[in-house]
């Protein structure tokens, strides 16, 4: 089930925080939604559900979520490490949720052995690590069986084995044909767990498509050799980018490392060195989002 966001808007006095805003959520994959601090990325997760009030709309597989008879069958959502009363035991917040969605009470003991809470289910969530937090407010979301979860920032306070958990089930939740929509700072984790990524800075959108898409624009190829400037000419002359990288070196974009090889062969050139650079999700983030800052009306995220 596809999420649709269209022209979603929002401002904060004289702070643009979302502009003009619009982007698709496939299913089947996990779609990062990435951004500096400030970038609007919880603001556009409000205004997908309608819990803010802009400019724009989203549709759920063709619909406006409030046209759906069963909203928690359709998006399941974690937008805060403690959506829940510190008073209320982890078994009673779930059941809360399971009675409004007229689940079963089989389906509570379930989710919390899915999330590793059984042991916990009579404490109250008050004295949870925000590990154990991120775990319930996730056991809310997977509640309903939904077609879609929109999570922000679900990593946070997640030791690294837990981490680990959370891309395999996100990953698996999604290969089961739902839309899932991920918002992190951790962009090495994100480059593990997402296929498909959304990049906001500023409230506009930067970049939307897959991983491999947006990282394979920034590789490149090194090549070394004394003859450098003569391999230079040679390389242009082929129609692709060729830039210096030190006294000996090129940055080529456009070909592969066997296409160069059999170019400087050709040539009667000798190489020094011949390597495929590959690009991080890091490296991608960090030239896309520029010099994006922080809004001052004080979203974190």
């Amino acid at each position: 089930m596809a999420i649709v966001a269209q022209g979603l808007g929002k401002s904060f006095g004289s702070v643009r925080a979302v502009d003009d805003l619009s982007f698709e959520v496939p299913d089947g994959v996990v779609t990062g939604f990435l951004g500096p601090n400030g970038a609007g990325k919880s603001t556009t997760m409000r205004l997908m559900l309608g819990l803010d009030r802009g400019a724009g709309s989203t549709l759920f597989d063709g619909k406006p979520l409030i046209q759906h008879p069963h909203a928690s069958e359709v998006v399941g959502t974690h937008l805060d490490a403690r959506p829940f009363l510190p008073g209320r035991t982890a078994h009673d917040h779930l059941r809360m949720l399971a009675t409004d969605a007229k689940l079963p009470k089989s389906r509570i003991e379930e989710v919390l052995a899915m999330v590793g809470l059984t042991d916990v289910a009579d404490k109250r969530p008050k004295g949870f690590s925000l590990g154990m937090a991120q775990r319930l407010g996730l056991a809310g979301a997977v509640l309903a069986n939904p077609r879609a979860l929109m999570l922000d920032e679900p990593a946070n306070g997640l030791d690294p084995q837990s981490i680990q958990w959370l891309r395999e089930f996100l990953r698996a939740y999604a290969a089961q044909g739902n839309a899932v929509l991920v918002s992190s700072h951790l962009l090495t984790e994100m480059q593990l767990m997402a296929q498909h990524v959304v990049v906001i800075a500023k409230g506009s959108l930067v970049a939307d498509g897959t991983i491999n898409e947006l990282v394979s624009q920034r590789s490149d190829v090194l090549v070394r050799s004394a003859d450098s400037g003569r391999l230079a000419d040679a390389l242009r002359g082929a129609g692709v980018q060729v830039d210096r990288d030190g006294d000996d070196g090129l940055a080529v974009t456009g070909l592969t490392t066997d296409e160069i090889g059999r170019l400087a062969f050709d040539a009667g050139i000798a190489l020094r060195e011949l390597t495929q650079r590959k690009a991080s999700l890091e490296d991608t983030f960090l030239e896309l989002t520029g010099d994006a800052q922080d809004f001052a009306f004080g979203e974190s995220s």
